[in-house]
């Protein structure tokens, strides 16, 4: 029976739920649970900006776009999917580790089979190569290039990237120029502006900060399976005020391109975000707690400091598409 209660739940949380309660859900809900779909999101902003940009450039097509956030979408299921399946070939998730925590491992809960989670990652994976190839013929070369790096960071950000420092720099790059970039690119048809670049960092500091608070709640228990992510390695002082400077960053950047001319001042509404940053920073200025504060939602922790940077980056992205969107609505009239 379809159950939209748990997919809207699941589009907005990370669900913990029961082996009997996984058997009686429906297939959408199976995999929206299984790729972590409430992170979606972060991706179908990045997709709107590069959309609204080509838009507002008036070189735009529908049906790219649409191309883009489906294959986008689908090309992080496939890579959460494959992170999951990657560490418990491994042995990370056994014994409680972080991840088996704050929401089902599939795999190491026993609610999946190998099979099926590669059954899962490979018709979601067949999906975003079909719309990366729709867009290649469409578009040309340069997006062969485009598909080809999506595809290294797909089947390579878990290993070896993550393991060695430098997951947090791929998440820079493919949520700032690979994906806005990307998409203003093959949605205006091969055009670039390379203001573009800079106002995809804007964004692409949220999900970085996103990935940096959630390696830094888990720097720890990764530290002891020896996987050397961007926080292991600086430690959890420098990590914490890296989030805290790239957060900043988003609001300072975003000034300074409407500053430039690059984006319009309706761009400005980013700072209704302010009063969400200076509740956000101080988290970020002591060190995590050991354990679950009083007033923190149980069903969230143990993640905590990406919990934080998740609400921000949610805020800040999407103030950030309204101020696009208003800004078009202004030039058009």
């Amino acid at each position: 029976m379809i159950n939209f209660r748990m997919w809207s739940r699941a589009l907005r949380v990370i669900p913990r739920v029961s082996k009997d309660e996984w058997s009686r859900l429906d297939l959408v809900s199976r995999w929206l649970i299984a790729t972590r779909a409430a992170v979606f999101v972060m991706t179908a902003v990045a997709a709107g900006i590069g959309g609204l940009l080509a838009l507002r450039d008036g070189l735009f097509s529908g049906p790219r776009l649409l191309a883009c956030l489906i294959g986008l979408v689908f090309a992080h299921a496939t890579n959460n999917l494959l992170n999951d399946l990657t560490d418990h070939l491994k042995g990370v998730d056994k014994d409680n580790y972080f991840r088996a925590q704050y929401g089902p491992q599939p795999l190491e809960h026993g609610l999946m089979t190998i099979r099926q989670v590669l059954t899962y990652a490979l018709v979601s994976g067949a999906i975003a190569l079909a719309a990366g190839i729709y867009l290649v013929l469409t578009t040309g070369g340069v997006t062969l290039s485009l598909l080809a790096a999506g595809i290294f960071f797909v089947l390579f950000y878990t290993w070896p990237l993550k393991y060695i420092g430098l997951g947090e720099p791929a998440v820079l790059l493919v949520w700032g120029p690979l994906m806005i970039g990307g998409t203003y690119y093959v949605v205006s048809g091969g055009h670039y502006d390379p203001q573009v670049t800079w106002i995809s960092l804007a964004y692409a500091f949220g999900p970085t900060a996103v990935l940096f608070g959630k390696h830094t709640d888990k720097l720890e228990a990764d530290r002891a399976k020896r996987i050397r992510t961007l926080p292991v390695l600086i430690g959890e002082p420098a990590a914490r005020m890296c989030v805290a400077g790239m957060l900043i960053a988003q609001l300072l950047l975003t000034l300074g391109l409407v500053a430039r001319g690059a984006l319009g001042w309706p761009l400005l509404v980013v700072l209704f975000s302010l009063p969400t940053l200076v509740a956000t920073l101080p988290v970020f200025m002591r060190p995590r707690p050991r354990t679950r504060p009083a007033d923190f939602p149980a069903h969230i922790w143990p993640t905590y400091l990406v919990a934080f940077a998740f609400r921000f980056n949610r805020v800040f992205g999407l103030l950030f598409i309204l101020g696009l969107l208003a800004d078009l609505l202004l030039q058009r009239s």
